[in-house]
């Protein structure tokens, strides 16, 4: 699963190009909704899918790229806030390499010797987790790794050269001009190489309890791949409600196992899928009740729900009163 955000303004982009941004996603079954949310999450595949048919469609095949030249940090959520606090360059990836399954479980970033062998440069590098990445998938990520580093350096940082794992999709020009340096094609893996005094240089403006309060927040709400089964459902949970089916057998697909499977196992750690689901429920509902003005029927559309009686009634059960009067306090019981 990647977030929706990753695909941001890719609508806009595509209307701008001479196509139909919003048949495309409801061709893909990707609701529009999910680009804007922070929290929607959306199949890594079906991203790929749809980069790859609107370039082909279009014609325009540095399309990855001018996604990325439009996109900055904020598609990156609640990560986008520890990243552009931390003192140096050098945390900022650390930052990103330790939490981008926040963003994406399918992506890493890390730094490597430079593919090149050069001596004082190091290579910063973008792959998939499991399988291969989609070329607009690449051109796209490494892309936007690009930018949110011009960003947080003010202009330009020193980089020698670009490798990218496949051939070139448009002229040379388009990524020699985006990257404003040498491209090299066919190389194993997708890498910027820089210089290494990159990762002591300070990020301009970084406020250090920004981001505490930023890392605090994602290793509470986030946990981390190979932990409690149950912690792994609750986080996709979380990121699918009100944005996908909220099923089991689901749920069961994107951790790679049978549905019975998953009950058994979440059954030995002492919790149940239905469990975990009616607490993300209420911990959305108790969110989106007293800290937005949002009408209750959107609300419960937004909790996974499909009436808003339903919606009344799980108030009750789980605060005690009506979701009109719960906002009307603001005062969540605890459990």
């Amino acid at each position: 699963m990647v977030r929706g955000a990753s695909l941001r303004g890719l609508p806009e982009l595509v209307d701008s190009l001479g196509g139909d941004g919003a048949e495309l996603f409801t061709r893909f079954r990707i609701p529009l909704a999910a680009l804007a949310s922070d929290d929607a999450v959306i199949p890594t595949s079906a991203a790929g899918r749809i980069l790859e048919t609107a370039a082909a469609a279009l014609g325009c095949h540095d399309l990855g790229l001018r996604l990325a030249g439009q996109q900055n940090a904020t598609v990156l959520g609640p990560l986008a806030l520890a990243i552009e606090n931390s003192p140096t360059f050098g945390d900022a990836l650390d930052t990103a390499n330790r939490f981008l399954f926040v963003h994406s479980p399918a992506l890493t970033v890390s730094q490597i010797p430079d593919p090149a062998g050069r001596p004082g440069v190091v290579g910063l590098l973008y792959r998939g987790t499991e399988e291969p990445l989609p070329p607009q998938v690449v051109d796209l990520g490494l892309g936007l790794f690009h930018r949110i580093i011009v960003l947080l350096h003010g202009g330009p940082y020193g980089l020698r050269s670009v490798h990218l794992p496949h051939p070139p999709l448009a002229p040379v020009t388009a990524y020699t001009t985006f990257f404003g340096t040498d491209v090299r094609f066919d190389h194993p893996d997708a890498v910027l190489r820089v210089p290494g005094g990159l990762a002591t240089t300070a990020v301009p403006g970084g406020n250090q309890v920004l981001r505490d309060i930023a890392v605090d927040y994602i290793t509470s709400h986030f946990p981390a791949p190979g932990r409690a089964l149950a912690g792994r459902v609750h986080l996709l949970l979380t990121q699918a409600l009100g944005s996908s089916p909220i099923e089991v057998g689901a749920i069961a697909r994107l951790l790679r196992t049978h549905p019975r499977t998953l009950q058994r196992r979440l059954a030995a750690e002492g919790t149940t899928f239905e469990a975990i689901l009616d607490d993300v429920r209420r911990a959305t509902a108790a969110r989106l009740i007293t800290q937005t003005d949002l009408p209750f029927v959107q609300v419960t559309a937004m909790v996974g729900l499909t009436e808003q009686s339903a919606l009344s009634r799980a108030a009750r059960r789980w605060f005690g009163v009506t979701p009109r009067q719960l906002r009307a306090t603001g005062d969540v019981p605890s459990r």
